[in-house]
Order: C-alpha cells, then sequence, then structure tokens
C-alpha cells in the first residue's frame, strides 16, 4: 500500500508539474500575440534553409487612432515590400504595378497566428516551456509547440523575457531533424512611432484591388477525402491555366486549407498522361509534391512531412455530394488518426 501511495504521489507530481508547464508556455505564447500587436518596434531577421539566408527588415507599430502600421522588406534581391496600414496591406514589388487589399494580417516569414488567437492551435498542438537561454544577448524563454500527430512538423520559439516578442524560430521533424529558422539579428522597441512610420502613416496606398476569385461559385469535381485532424477549409475556387500540351485552357481546381499555423495548397487538374510516378521537392520546411493518377494530376503544397503531402494527393476524389468544402470539413473531422 505505500508502494502505490508512492506512486499515485509521483504521478500527480508529473501531472503538476506538465500542467505547469503547459500554462506558462500559453502565457508566454498569448504575450507574444500581444506585443506583436502593440507595441513600436524596429527587428531585422534572416530566415535560415538549404544554406542560404534571406535577410528581411521588419517596423512595426500603433499610430493614430490606434492603427496599427508594419512594413515588411526583404533585403537581398528584388526589392519587395509589404505595406499594411490597419485593415489595408500594399504590395510593391518589381515588374508589377503597386496595389492593395483588405486584410489584417501580412504574408510574411512569421507566421499570422503569433499575433492572433493562439488558443486556436490546442486542438493540433501541445504548448511546453522549456527553460531559459540568451538569444541576441538577451534571456529569451523557450517555448515548444508539439504537434499531436505524425503529420505536421515541430516549432521551437525563443521569446524575449522582456518584451515578449520572438528572438528566434526553428521549425524541426518529430525527430528532431532541424528544416529551417528564423533568427533574428536586431531588436529596438520604442515608446514612440519611429520617424520612418510616421511619415508611412502620412503616405496614400495604391487603390484597394478585389482580389477575382474566378468560378467561385461554381461546384468543383474534386475532394479531399483525408486531412489531419485540424485542418479546415479556407478557400477554394476553380480557374483555368494556359495549357502548352492541350489545345486549349484547362481548368484547376485549388483548395487552402490551415491548422492555423500551417497552410496546405492543393492542387488537381486533368492530364493527357494516365500516370506518373510521385515526384517531390522541398524547399526547407515546403514540401511540393505531385503525380498522376487515372488521369488526374494533383499538386500538394506546404509545410507538411513528405508523407502527410503523399497521403492527402492520394485521397484526392470526386465530390460526391456536390459541395467540396462540407465534404473536406466533415472528413477532417470523422477521420482517425492511424
Amino acid at each position: 500500500m505505500k508502494l502505490s501511495a508512492f506512486f499515485l504521489l509521483l504521478l500527480s507530481f508529473n501531472v503538476s508539474a506538465i500542467t505547469a508547464d503547459t500554462d506558462s508556455a500559453r502565457l508566454s505564447l498569448e504575450r507574444l500575440s500581444n506585443s506583436l500587436r502593440q507595441l513600436n518596434f524596429s527587428t531585422s531577421f534572416v530566415v535560415v534553409k538549404n544554406n542560404q539566408a534571406e535577410p528581411y527588415h521588419w517596423l512595426h507599430g500603433i499610430g493614430e487612432n490606434e492603427q496599427e502600421l508594419e512594413i515588411f522588406t526583404r533585403l537581398n534581391g528584388p526589392r519587395r515590400d509589404v505595406l499594411r496600414q490597419g485593415d489595408i496591406v500594399s504590395y510593391i514589388e518589381p515588374d508589377q504595378e503597386p496595389y492593395s487589399i483588405t486584410s489584417s494580417n501580412v504574408r510574411s516569414p512569421i507566421p499570422s497566428i503569433f499575433r492572433g488567437n493562439i488558443s486556436e492551435l490546442e486542438e493540433s498542438y501541445r504548448f511546453i516551456s522549456v527553460g531559459r537561454s540568451r538569444i541576441l544577448g538577451r534571456v529569451a524563454q523557450l517555448v515548444r509547440i508539439v504537434s499531436k500527430d505524425k503529420y505536421r512538423f515541430n516549432y521551437w520559439l525563443w521569446l524575449d523575457q522582456k518584451t515578449g516578442l520572438l528572438l528566434k524560430m526553428a521549425v524541426l521533424t518529430r525527430q528532431g531533424q532541424l528544416l529551417e529558422q528564423i533568427q533574428f539579428t536586431h531588436i529596438e522597441v520604442n515608446e514612440q512611432l519611429s520617424d520612418n512610420l510616421e511619415q508611412f502613416q502620412l503616405t496614400e496606398l495604391p487603390q484597394v484591388i478585389e482580389l477575382a476569385i474566378q468560378r467561385q461559385n461554381k461546384a468543383l469535381s474534386w475532394q479531399v477525402d483525408w486531412l489531419p485532424q485540424g485542418f479546415v477549409v479556407v478557400k477554394s475556387n476553380q480557374h483555368r491555366l494556359n495549357s502548352h500540351n492541350q489545345g486549349d485552357d484547362k481548368a484547376v481546381e485549388f483548395m487552402l486549407f490551415s491548422d492555423g499555423l500551417v497552410e496546405v495548397s492543393v492542387y488537381v487538374n486533368p492530364s493527357q498522361e494516365e500516370f506518373r510516378a510521385p515526384e517531390f521537392a522541398n524547399d526547407g520546411a515546403t514540401m511540393v509534391f505531385n503525380h498522376i493518377l487515372q488521369g488526374i494530376e494533383v499538386g500538394v503544397v506546404g509545410d507538411i512531412p513528405l508523407a502527410t503531402a503523399k497521403k492527402i494527393a492520394e485521397s484526392i476524389a470526386p465530390v460526391r455530394n456536390g459541395n467540396v468544402k462540407g465534404n473536406a470539413q466533415r472528413s477532417i473531422g470523422e477521420q482517425q488518426d492511424d
């Protein structure tokens, strides 16, 4: 009896410790979200993958009427700026007319969920607070975002103890292999809005355009019958691509899914070939998978393992109930982990 009581006490202690680590990690991630939305900061970082480093500069601040202001700039190669004033995001790229869209998120190497509702990730990931280290000369709290299944990668975040901001992020396989990382090289937080953002908030952005989602209302012919638990449909549409192998254009169906942290794009279109063996390539954590089965070409792109991309591609089936969104969401909810 004494031995059993000892083990019960030990188990209770371990459960309490795990709960405390999870709660601490959640608080750190919530603080990160608040900091990314509320602080005036200037940072530089590099995205490192495939033995290459891509540098960026990032300005964020709160302007008049509590409006968020952001400027993302890629520092190598052709210049590409992404500008945000509140819910207006503008893209400035070479060889293309500047344009704006209505959005509250800037597409960048920093996942947008980090500034949103972190609890949305808890269906698919566990949060673990590990310990502290020094990053960029600052005390950093390491928080791990760990996939609950084998179909996703894990994310390690080093968060500044003083400001709550991100100092480093690594994407790893379940076996611990490093795929890519973001390393901040400079960070500065100020009480006042920077001069650049003061001037930027007076700048008139390019005209907002309506994103033409072609054939949005047309029922798709194909659906995804399997996705990892937690993925939901973000959007789907059908458009036409000019084909050099056919006499006319070919219809391509597109579906975008997300679990909050990761997005997966699926492309389906008819092919003149009956079969093509799977082809794949990865760019850091991003997997590109393509195959042709029974005259149907399927492409899958996303920050997911090869086995996950292959399983998604193999689950493509004709739509049975005429609504790809409804079918996909139902299959996600009903599917069981292998």
